[in-house]
């Protein structure tokens, strides 16, 4: 009978061998962690520095006693938030400018892909594209400045040609009414052909040969799209789409700032126009910090909770 020995345990695989190992895989690499830096510093530095900054969100701070002096006064400010008598509508105002950017915005710059994707000649595709690019490099003053310039009522185009129609002229600046629509279509104006470069990246990354095979079985370009275009990309939407909904109370201070002004404060004010009032104006640093925190804490909460229904329904998500 064969005699049976104890085997070893199985040790655990190591990836260098040595240190030495290691630093010449290290200097090997050494230009791709040069080029890493920067964006390694810009992280540290503006991202999670400030994150020491949150402490004064549970204290009472006073900028001459400085974060280590201030007293402590726990959820005090964070009680307020909820129970402040404006923040109701403050968060209505966000959430359906937030509805208004997924559910019009967002399909627009991959709608434009698809488009451009149809056109067959590079001139035509790659001046349409440049045409489509030029207003995100425009800063959201500029692009304010035109729609003022366009919709003003003392000369402004688009009252003027109300006029010559015979209609009255509309205030669109200081209409209420009118504020939501020009805010989603000057996003729409400056940011969707911005948008469209990440899709025309993963429609360029499709496989030739797909279109080959559909068009020998008989499909036409709408079903080209429909059934090898939109499923290739569908990963890329999902994960854009999941990036999206983290900013569900960031909208961002600029653009509706300028928009801003006393008659269309009602459905204009948002959270982020809101913290610059409570906190650079009124000097309330701890509640517009507590504010800000709120934000971040369901910035996250909405991005794991869409990550793990993605993934739930068969996709990869953002992680």
């Amino acid at each position: 009978m064969q005699e049976l020995t104890a085997q070893p345990a199985p040790q655990p695989k190591r990836i260098y061998k040595s240190n030495s190992e290691l630093k010449k895989r290290l200097w090997r690499n050494k230009w791709l962690y040069v080029m890493l830096t920067p964006g390694v510093l810009y992280f540290v530095i503006f991202k999670y520095f400030p994150m020491y900054g949150l402490i004064i969100a549970f204290q009472d701070y006073k900028p001459y006693q400085g974060i280590t002096g201030s007293d402590w006064v726990g959820m005090k400010h964070f009680s307020r938030l909820f129970t402040e008598p404006d923040f109701l509508n403050i968060l209505v105002n966000t959430l359906i400018l937030f509805g208004m950017n997924i559910l019009i915005y967002f399909p627009i710059p991959i709608i434009l892909a698809l488009m451009l994707n149809e056109l067959r000649g590079t001139f035509f595709k790659r001046t349409f594209q440049t045409l489509f690019y030029l207003p995100h490099f425009m800063s959201w003053v500029i692009v304010v400045s035109i729609s003022f310039v366009m919709v003003t009522m003392d000369g402004g185009i688009i009252n003027e040609l109300l006029a010559y129609f015979g209609f009255e002229k509309i205030n669109f600046l200081l209409n209420p009414s009118w504020f939501r629509p020009m805010y989603i279509i000057q996003v729409i104006w400056r940011e969707a052909g911005w948008g469209t470069i990440i899709y025309l990246a993963a429609i360029a990354a499709i496989d030739p040969g797909l279109y080959e095979a559909a068009r020998m079985d008989g499909a036409g370009r709408l079903r080209q799209v429909w059934h090898i275009t939109l499923p290739a990309i569908r990963g890329v939407i999902i994960t854009l789409f999941i990036l999206k909904i983290g900013s569900v109370l960031d909208l961002g201070f600029e653009h509706v700032y300028l928009l801003l002004n006393s008659m269309n404060r009602e459905v204009a004010e948002i959270i982020d126009t809101y913290v610059y009032t409570a906190g650079l104006r009124q000097g309330q640093f701890s509640y517009s910090t507590a504010i800000g925190f709120f934000k971040s804490i369901v910035g996250l909460i909405m991005v794991m909770t869409v990550n793990k229904i993605s993934k739930k329904m068969g996709e990869e998500g953002v992680y």
